[in-house]
């Protein structure tokens, strides 16, 4: 049976003083005004804020929670002590200081809010903010997985039992490999890093099969040609074919994870 929400439209609205312990539960504000208003302790639950221009004001301990922001302007806006909880931004201009005080508690909530504003910032083009964050979205998420499979705390053993516990391990394994190799997407310097190594690996197998563990200068020569084997350009004749053949794959693995970094930086702008 449906009901009516009991939601309330208000259009056209102004804020032209201070509010204190004021309540606007499930309202619909649409082109909602307020230009340096101080907000504090107002509860806004479930409030939807329709290109909405709340320039510089201030809220303190106010209550965003199930919030959405479409097509608003929060520029200059500070926000002390607020809740956000399961609050989400659509093409709306809000400074990226909210994400050093807005985050939720919860590392569920956090990846949720932090990916509402990163997107909310790739709409708008603002890469810094974006890749502040996803940042952030980053952290929270490694964090909600592995308390997902290891806590102790209610919620989570509650939640994840069985076998939904172990795809969570191994969605957490998957995880933590890909941060390593390049930092899920987000790390070009990360991505080096697992190419130096892969070099080195290279040159260390090559040092024990074809050369002398003994002496320094087989490492040293086997480094210097390392490149030019990982690239595919020199294929030693000793080589087999199922090695040089992973090589291929790592090599093609590594430059689709380079060229999925560019094309991310580019789509930002």
């Amino acid at each position: 049976m449906l009901k009516d929400s009991g939601r309330e439209r208000l259009s056209d609205k102004k804020f032209d003083s201070p509010v204190r312990d004021e309540s606007f539960i499930n309202k619909l504000f649409e082109r909602l005004v307020a230009l340096k208003v101080e907000f504090k302790s107002v509860d806004f639950r479930y409030c939807i804020f329709d290109a909405a221009y709340l320039r510089n004001c201030s809220f303190e301990e106010c209550d965003f929670t199930g919030c959405r922001f479409i097509n608003s302007n929060l520029a200059g806006c500070s926000f002390n002590g607020c809740t956000f909880d399961y609050t989400s931004f659509d093409k709306t201009n809000v400074d990226s200081d909210i994400l050093d005080v807005g985050c939720p508690g919860p590392e569920n909530l956090k990846l949720k809010f932090a990916r509402s504003l990163r997107m909310n910032y790739q709409q708008l083009g603002d890469a810094k903010s974006a890749n502040k964050a996803i940042s952030i979205e980053l952290q929270a998420t490694e964090d909600h997985l592995h308390k997902a499979w290891r806590s102790k705390e209610s919620y989570y053993r509650k939640k994840y039992k069985g076998l939904k516990r172990v795809k969570t391990f191994v969605e957490w394994l998957e995880f933590k490999l890909l941060d390593l190799i390049w930092g899920n997407g987000e790390s070009s310097w990360k991505l080096c890093r697992a190419v130096l190594a892969v070099l080195l690996l290279i040159t260390g197998i090559h040092t024990i099969g074809f050369g002398d563990p003994s002496l320094v200068k087989s490492y040293v020569d086997a480094f210097l040609i390392s490149p030019q084997i990982f690239l595919g350009v020199l294929e030693p004749p000793a080589y087999s074919k199922l090695y040089l053949t992973v090589i291929f794959l790592i090599r093609l693995i590594m430059f689709g994870f380079f060229m999925s970094i560019i094309i991310k930086r580019f789509n930002r702008r």
